[in-house]
């Protein structure tokens, strides 16, 4: 199996039985009971690495694939959480803004979001689509146009992720678009695994 490019493994006499990863950055950290063989180790990192993998593919947006998903998911979102009254005229990716994650144009119903979150989880992205997609049925940033955004479930775990993201990349971005909102912690995910 292909690692990414770190896997580092730690070690616990402490840990008894439990196998767990989760992802640092480029790095993939593998944690593994201290009375491990090296063959059992390498067993388990590959274990580790292809279901940390396969985690992250099912959280990843269905957007992602291009403008037209980027649309469907749109549409699908919008008749989730806002009763389909926002329809957008088009949603595409476009290069990464120098201010923004994304921004919508009600006028002519334009939505466009940054390449920068290509990579990002897909309920990310789906709260980025919220967000620009709210903007249709209510301009600015008012507590009826939060409301709505907070229909979405993950609303405030992604804000608080964004915030993070914009941070670490030394961005200067303050969330989706000009207003800043509210900032909350996210709680990493990880994959585990008890060994038979």
């Amino acid at each position: 199996m292909a690692h990414p490019a770190v896997v580092e493994v730690r070690r616990s006499d402490r840990r008894r039985r439990m196998v767990s990863a989760r992802r640092e950055g480029d790095t993939v950290i593998v944690f593994i009971p201290g009375w491990m063989s090296d063959s059992e180790e390498r067993r388990w990192v590959d274990e580790m690495v292809r279901r940390l993998e396969r985690s992250e593919a099912r959280r990843r947006s269905p957007g992602r694939k291009g403008d037209d998903a980027l649309k469907r998911r749109s549409v699908e979102l919008s008749r989730r959480y806002l009763e389909g009254r926002a329809v957008p005229t088009t949603v595409r990716w476009v290069p990464p803004m120098r201010t923004r994650w994304a921004s919508c144009t009600p006028v002519d119903g334009t939505i466009r979001i940054s390449e920068r979150l290509r990579d990002v989880p897909g309920w990310v992205v789906d709260y980025v689509l919220v967000h620009e997609l709210t903007h249709l049925l209510e301009a600015g940033h008012d507590e009826q146009f939060w409301a709505w955004v907070h229909r979405y479930p993950r609303a405030e775990r992604a804000i608080g992720y964004l915030e993070g993201l914009s941070a670490a990349a030394g961005l200067g971005l303050s969330g989706v678009d000009s207003e800043e909102p509210p900032a909350l912690d996210d709680d990493p995910e990880e994959a585990a695994a008890e060994p038979a």
